[in-house]
């Protein structure tokens, strides 16, 4: 076994990271704050290639293997949660649909200016009643002379409202027990997109809440096959969860290194904070349940690159990622006191930011339930 990084997963890193100090970092409370969408942040992600990563290059994608992305992944959280999101959320849930289930013809037509970044896609899957329980779905799509006719409606979908949006993924039920897949672009006649949901964490990204009524579609525009939906989201899901994975390492590493320089800083009884073994324990423990949760997303990075089965890893690894973030966020912001507790400081975006990584991607009882059917307790 080794666990050293190949030289091209380094190098993303490098390059990630500096982006994210030099580029991120400086206006990361101010996006917040004002919870303003970063367009030119996007846009310089996109000049570094980083806005389809895993999409093969005769698509205008970067070819890297899944590992890389969740690297790149990892090191935008650490530095700001709604930056990464946006990027995560746009190439896992908006453009995978369409690389993996897509016909060559839909490919050409969308991935082009998705993969190089110039047009963002979202992912419709949760509805106001139909959450953990996807496949309760009540948006509908009926075939009427060559049209698909979309009724219903869709809420906490990510990047559906920017400028650059071109279009949203949805599932809709098409026939008794028969869910598919829509690619529905926006502008589409009957389709209505609110305005941006004021959120807890994540206010620098594109949240809206999606209405369709008698939203025509062409009927070209069906995704993978009729009544294959359930089947595609739920594949889609596992590989989606590696991400969220590397943003729960990526937000805990950005805790930690603020409550161990906050810590190497702040005096009490005379010598820095960090001189005391309760926070030293606290910041040992941080480290500790970070490299764990490092292992298990690179893991199951590393079993999809390699072909094999990884939605069992993938669901632990968005788990006990999701669960530690908690963790390290709440110790971290213990560790800054009464500052942590304003604003100004960036602990508390932080603390904010990741409470929806217990939630999004499937909740962490979900998890529960994918990982006890893998290991057979369900049948």
């Amino acid at each position: 076994m080794n666990f050293d990084l190949a030289p091209e997963h380094e190098l993303v890193r490098t390059t990630v990271r500096e982006f994210a100090e030099a580029r991120v970092a400086p206006v990361a409370a101010e996006l917040d704050r004002e919870q303003r969408f970063p367009y030119e942040l996007v846009a310089e992600l996109a000049e570094l290639g980083l806005m389809g990563m895993p999409v093969p290059e005769e698509y205008g994608g970067a070819g890297a293997d899944t590992l890389s992305y969740a690297i790149a992944i990892e090191e935008l959280t650490r530095v700001d949660s709604s930056v990464a999101i946006t990027l995560a959320a746009h190439t896992s849930l908006g453009t995978m649909p369409i690389l993996l289930f897509g016909t060559e013809e839909q490919k050409r037509q969308w991935l082009p200016d998705l993969a190089t970044g110039k047009k963002l896609a979202a992912f419709g899957l949760t509805e106001p009643g139909a959450g953990s329980d996807a496949a309760a779905s009540r948006t509908t799509a009926e075939l009427r002379d060559g049209q698909w006719v979309v009724n219903g409606s869709k809420t906490f979908i990510t990047n559906a409202g920017t400028d650059i949006t071109a279009c949203v993924t949805i599932t809709a039920k098409t026939g008794e027990d028969e869910i598919s897949n829509l690619i529905v672009p926006n502008g589409a006649p009957g389709y209505t997109i609110s305005a941006p949901m004021h959120k807890l964490g994540w206010r620098a990204s594109d949240t809206r809440e999606l209405s369709f009524e008698n939203c025509t579609v062409p009927e070209g525009n069906l995704l993978g096959g009729r009544g294959r939906g359930f089947n595609q989201f739920l594949e889609i899901l596992d590989g989606g969860r590696i991400s969220v994975g590397a943003m729960g390492v990526g937000l805990a590493q950005g805790a930690y290194d603020l409550a161990f320089a906050y810590a190497q800083e702040r005096e009490q009884f005379g010598k820095p904070i960090a001189r005391f073994q309760a926070v030293q324990f606290a910041l040992a423990d941080m480290a500790v349940e970070i490299e764990a949760g490092r292992q298990l997303t690179y893991k199951a990075a590393w079993l999809k690159d390699q072909g094999r089965p990884f939605a069992l890893e993938a669901a632990m690894a968005k788990l006990y990622t999701g669960e530690l973030s908690h963790r390290v966020a709440n110790a971290a912001l213990q560790i800054h006191g009464g500052y942590g507790f304003m604003e100004e400081s960036p602990i508390a975006r932080f603390y904010r930011d990741q409470k929806i990584l217990e939630i999004g991607e499937g909740t962490n009882e979900v998890q529960r339930m994918v990982i006890a059917r893998h290991l057979g307790l369900v049948s």
